[in-house]
């Protein structure tokens, strides 16, 4: 019997609470659940207002991924959802997470949670910039911390604030408020960057994504500013063996990755059990994301 729970006036079939989503550390979708409660304040100023795109897995990330960007069936009425035109379905929709009650269905979809830079509320006008850095073997995210380094000190001569996270994965995203600009501008400015990054760091960095240039490289991806594509959210489990967070780390911790003397793919790796006493620890490192004065205007 799926056992029925109440979140915020809002009633929930919870789902297969026992079915194990990582083996490697027996981490069951009860508990996966539970973090979503648990991180909730943190996630949702994340999500608020922004169309998000699905990637779900219901069996583990052994199983079956699929991406999905319209409102799965089954979404209740009171999901709120967002039209979000595609040349290929100008009527197209999407679910906009407001609120604990639509966190918690979406999570017992088991899913990854992306989103873009865009609020719903303005289509295409970015209010943040992305940079994903990802890294091609033997480089591991002691190569990104590096490249993210020196990023944040470009992005410091145009008056931006940079802020971390990792990915979840192998490398590492930074994050930067801006005031609202048109994400083609955005886009146009993030692709500047990577340039002049590859040309300052030529051992280093690579703005293309050609596989056969990424070797040993960390590539700057610039291009999940373009409007119709998305980043995965500040604390959103990620799709991996182990329950991997894309979670904030400290400037701190980033200097102290990037001085090891060697790759490292484990340097920064943060689990589900890790988040919150981070939060407990440092707060909502992200908290300047969404504080008017930290925005800075592109050139």
């Amino acid at each position: 019997m799926t056992p029925l729970t109440e979140v915020e006036g809002r009633r929930l079939a919870l789902s297969n609470l026992d079915k194990v989503l990582h083996p490697v550390t027996g981490t069951h979708k009860g508990e996966v659940l539970h973090y979503y409660a648990t991180v909730g304040a943190a996630i949702l100023p994340h999500l608020r207002d922004r169309p998000v795109s699905f990637l779900r897995y219901p069996d583990g990330p052994d199983g079956q991924l699929f991406f999905t960007k319209n409102p799965p069936p089954g979404t209740p009425s009171w999901v709120r959802t967002t039209p979000v035109p595609r040349s290929e379905d100008p009527r197209a929709r999407q679910v906009v997470i407001d609120d604990l009650a639509s966190l918690m269905w979406a999570a017992n979809l088991v899913v990854e949670f992306h989103t873009p830079q865009w609020r719903a509320s303005s289509p295409a006008v970015a209010d943040r910039l992305v940079f994903d850095l990802d890294p091609g073997p033997p480089a591991t995210v002691v190569e990104c911390c590096r490249v993210a380094l020196h990023l944040r000190e470009r992005l410091t001569v145009d008056g931006l604030h940079a802020y971390a996270k990792t990915s979840g994965s192998k490398g590492l995203h930074l994050l930067v408020p801006i005031v609202p600009t048109p994400s083609a501008h955005v886009s146009a400015y993030a692709r500047q960057l990577a340039v002049e990054a590859e040309a300052a760091l030529p051992r280093l960095v690579v703005h293309r994504m050609a596989k056969a240039l990424r070797p040993g490289k960390v590539f700057v991806d610039h291009s999940q500013n373009a409007a119709a594509k998305t980043t995965a959210t500040p604390y959103t489990l990620r799709a991996r063996t182990l329950p991997t967070v894309s979670a904030p780390v400290t400037w701190e911790e980033v200097e102290e990755c990037a001085g090891l003397a060697a790759p490292d793919p484990e340097a920064l790796v943060l689990l589900m059990d890790d988040i919150t006493p981070r939060l407990e620890r440092y707060g909502e490192l992200l908290a300047p994301l969404f504080a008017p004065e930290r925005a800075g205007e592109l050139p």
